[in-house]
């Protein structure tokens, strides 16, 4: 193949010396515009040429010279395949979309003009078009470079996750049990790294339980105990209510019905305070309703001698622009200490406990209680989230029943309960 490169003051100027010069086979390659005319760069395949240049004579010979001058000098026809461009292009592009118009004006062309239309720059009304497949293609390689990106960090996950096997076995296999009772994988970590390294598995394992247990705090079952006046806080239909209702009826056994009260706050629910005040009237309690700060503290200060208010606030979602407001309410209402428990639910998953409690400690929190433990297939998560945000759990309900199935949150009893549910699900 000959690549020759013209030089002329306008386009029709350079494709005559192309035809001249290359003859009817020549493709070109590009055109440029530059100081003083248009730079083309033409190429011919000499073997293909040597070839076919008799056939192509007695062609040339046949046909009619007027055709010729017609095709080689006529103005719109020279527009119709060719576009002087405004600026530097890639040279070849296929434009799908004209592709069958561009096929059926090239038909009546010599075959040199056909070459070059299918390699001329597109139509500056077509620029919109190719902007918008650049960006597309540039999306592409991004979401490419992102996922090969996650690939190699997993790779390299996987490779020092073998190399840390291979050195500490026990370690890793305590670890990964933990992950396994659902501890998030960081902390997990956090309590075995200083596990001596002449343990063995099982005595690993005691050495670690112990480490846990020191790290889980509870209230000593404060509210029961000491009284006071408590907010139970949380997310929609983690069991808030019903929750309150136990406390109270096991208050009220203890103490006493005229040494309980109750308090809803939740005035965006149609109903909500009907389901507490049936509450209030098997447990024989008087139930009040605070709309605002300024309604809570005149209802606190009306309850002054009962030795345990309870308060139920709204069932407001993290993301809830009203939660704000909600918890300025508690804040507001400070003439009486208020305390303020977070009611999560032991079966939600961990960025959904995580999001609450970033959420909900825009007051502060003075402990947890962990609901629905029997529908629940795994305790490290709400166990997890406690030690990491240093949460004393109070705590526990497992079931609907009041005031049965409320239990006293205790070490001890909460790693057994964790234990159990992961061994059960090995189990299964």
């Amino acid at each position: 193949m000959k690549i020759h490169r013209f030089f002329a003051k306008d386009m029709r100027t350079a494709l005559a010396e192309v035809k001249d010069t290359l003859g009817l086979d020549a493709v070109i390659l590009s055109n440029t515009k530059v100081n003083g005319g248009i730079e083309i760069v033409a190429a011919v395949d000499t073997e293909r040429s040597l070839q076919e240049s008799p056939v192509r004579s007695s062609r040339i010979g046949e046909r009619e010279l007027p055709e010729d001058r017609v095709t080689l000098s006529a103005g719109p026809q020279r527009q119709a395949f060719v576009s002087e461009p405004r600026r530097k292009t890639a040279p070849v592009m296929n434009w799908d979309w004209q592709a069958k118009e561009q096929e059926s004006r090239a038909g009546s062309l010599p075959e040199w003009s056909r070459n070059f239309a299918k390699h001329s720059p597109a139509p500056e009304g077509e620029s919109f078009q190719a902007e918008t497949v650049k960006k597309v293609t540039l999306n592409e390689l991004s979401d490419e470079v992102q996922s090969l990106r996650e690939l190699l960090e997993h790779q390299l996950s996987g490779l020092r996750h073998d190399v840390k096997a291979r050195r500490q076995p026990v370690r890793t296999l305590l670890e990964e049990r933990l992950v396994n009772m659902g501890f998030p994988a960081a902390l997990a970590e956090e309590l075995v790294a200083p596990m001596p390294e002449a343990l063995g598995a099982n005595d690993g394992w005691k050495w670690v339980r112990v480490q846990l247990k020191k790290r889980i705090h509870t209230t000593e079952n404060s509210i029961l105990r000491k009284g006071g006046v408590v907010a139970m806080m949380g997310p929609t239909g983690v069991g808030k209510t019903t929750t309150i209702a136990k406390l109270a009826a096991h208050y009220a056994l203890k103490h006493g019905a005229d040494e309980v009260a109750l308090v809803s706050t939740d005035t965006y629910r149609i109903g909500a305070h009907d389901q507490l005040a049936t509450y209030g009237r098997i447990i024989g309690c008087p139930v009040k309703v605070a709309k605002d700060a300024e309604e809570l503290e005149d209802v606190l200060y009306q309850l002054r001698n009962r030795s345990l208010v309870l308060i139920d606030t709204a069932g407001l979602g993290q993301r809830d622009l009203r939660l704000s407001q909600q918890l300025t309410t508690l804040v507001q209402a400070g003439q009486v200490p208020i305390q303020r428990y977070l009611v999560l639910s032991a079966t939600s998953q961990m960025r959904v406990l995580s999001d609450a409690v970033n959420r909900f400690s825009q007051v502060p929190l003075d402990g947890l209680v962990l609901t629905k433990l029997d529908e629940t297939l795994s305790l490290g998560e709400a166990l997890g989230l406690a030690i990491q945000n240093a949460l004393p759990i109070g705590y526990l309900t497992d079931g609907q029943r009041v005031p049965e199935d409320l239990q006293v949150a205790q070490q001890d009893n909460l790693l057994e309960r964790a234990l159990a549910l992961f061994v059960g699900g090995a189990a299964a």
